[in-house]
């Protein structure tokens, strides 16, 4: 399968790249950042929010699915964080259209349910309830994926991602961790799974202390093998963790952010 990989010089793209070229895979990488050193491949250097620039790039390759990673991976005014995952998501779900590309697996977020209150796995059904601007935004991605899954056809899942770390460091990532392998797994399995549609899986490793349903993904055929467990006895308590567990988007759930000045006409 050829995949393009947005994002590809990201933390998360790189792994994704590496796994997916091991797994058989060909791999087209795009990302605004210039190839990285003794990494080879087809590169695209150019922004998902040009669409004539994607266009460009799927009338010259021949794709058969596209895995969107590119974003910006925090929070940051509403314009800014709509452009950054929606309108980006947009681009790319055209030239998909455009090209007959018929798949998408895409980086959507836990904090697209990040003010749930703390319960037992949280599934896949819980309503959006998202915890920042940049949780807004994967909302609204969602949202666009279902529509184009439902307008044209195509099918896209959503990986709501976790804490994508080479191993847990707080006492929430033993809840929300997802390791290097089991990422690349999930995507891989997002890219085979037989006629999904729109369907939306957890993107964690099999903790022991699982906040969200797993079995959305194994439906899909993601069996992650990692568990933040092995890691527990190096974890010191901090006084943060109550803070961290009372939603399961953790410290953005009850940050306080700053607003941005508005421009106001003068006076």
């Amino acid at each position: 399968m050829k995949v393009l990989v947005t994002g590809a010089a990201g933390s998360i793209g790189r792994v994704v790249c590496l796994g997916l070229t091991d797994r058989g895979h060909d791999v087209v990488g795009l990302d605004r950042l210039p190839q990285p050193s003794g990494e080879d491949g087809p590169w695209y250097a150019l922004d998902c929010t040009d669409p004539d620039a994607v266009d460009a790039v799927f009338a010259e390759q021949s794709l058969d699915a596209v895995v969107h990673l590119a974003g910006h991976p925090g929070e940051a005014n509403l314009p800014d964080s709509l452009t950054s995952h929606v309108v980006t998501t947009g681009a790319l779900l055209d030239a998909m259209v455009a090209h007959d590309v018929r798949r998408m697996v895409y980086a959507s977020s836990n904090h697209a349910v990040g003010r749930t209150p703390r319960r037992d796995l949280v599934g896949v059904d819980a309503r959006p309830r998202p915890d920042t601007f940049y949780g807004v935004s994967k909302v609204a991605a969602e949202a666009l994926l279902s529509l184009y899954v439902d307008r044209y056809g195509i099918d896209a899942v959503a990986c709501r991602i976790g804490s994508f770390l080479p191993e847990p460091e707080t006492v929430r990532n033993l809840s929300t961790w997802l390791s290097h392998d089991d990422c690349v797994r999930m995507v891989h399995a997002g890219l085979t799974a037989t006629a999904p549609g729109f369907a939306v899986l957890y993107g964690i490793s099999a903790n022991t202390r699982a906040w969200w349903d797993l079995e959305p993904g194994r439906a899909l055929g993601y069996e992650p093998e990692d568990d933040a467990e092995a890691w527990a006895d190096r974890i010191r308590p901090s006084p943060e963790d109550d803070w961290d567990a009372a939603h399961v988007g953790g410290p953005y759930a009850t940050a306080t952010f700053e607003r941005p000045a508005l421009d106001r006409p003068s006076a």
